[in-house]
């Protein structure tokens, strides 16, 4: 019947019994399928790298507004870089700098995890944060007002074409 419509006969269950099969143009099936991929890859967000430079001698005021936004890129699933540059006489005291950044981890600890730990090159000490997956989807929940309900799709299989000796 298959050869008959010009159409390939696809064993689409073989661990069933009997094996299901169907008559399908699997060429075009297999067509379809990538381009759903490649809309799905299309449509997926990709995480950036934003970065956020500080001095150690950040007045409370201002390191609460690079928090904010700090907050933002996490709650958007963006990584966020920290860098803290060190001038003169500032290198002798690192830990100034340090105790800062510890209190950046301290206070975007809900939102984010550490990925890179305050570490020192040269003039320069950086730490990188990044989102914390499942206050992340909490937190966009409740700005949507999403009941949470929805079910993920059950995941197809990709058929199998068998031979058509009749």
């Amino acid at each position: 019947m298959a050869r008959e419509a010009g159409l390939d006969l696809v064993e689409v269950s073989p661990n069933t019994t009997p094996p299901v099969c169907r008559i399908m143009d699997y060429g075009k099936w297999k067509y379809q399928q990538k381009k759903k991929e490649q809309k799905a890859r299309a449509h997926a967000t990709k995480s950036e790298l934003k970065g956020i430079r500080l001095r150690p001698k950040i007045d409370e005021h201002d390191l609460n507004i690079k928090l904010t936004k700090a907050r933002e890129f996490l709650l958007d699933s963006n990584k966020v870089q920290f860098t803290m540059q060190f001038r003169g006489r500032e290198m002798a005291h690192q830990d100034l700098g340090l105790r800062t950044m510890q209190e950046i981890c301290d206070k975007l600890a809900d939102v984010g995890k550490v990925e890179a730990p305050p570490r020192i090159m040269g003039r320069r000490m950086t730490m990188v944060l990044a989102p914390d997956r499942k206050p992340v989807a909490k937190e966009k929940k409740a700005e949507s007002g999403g009941s949470g309900s929805e079910q993920a799709p059950a995941p197809q299989t990709q058929p199998q074409p068998t031979s058509q000796s009749a």
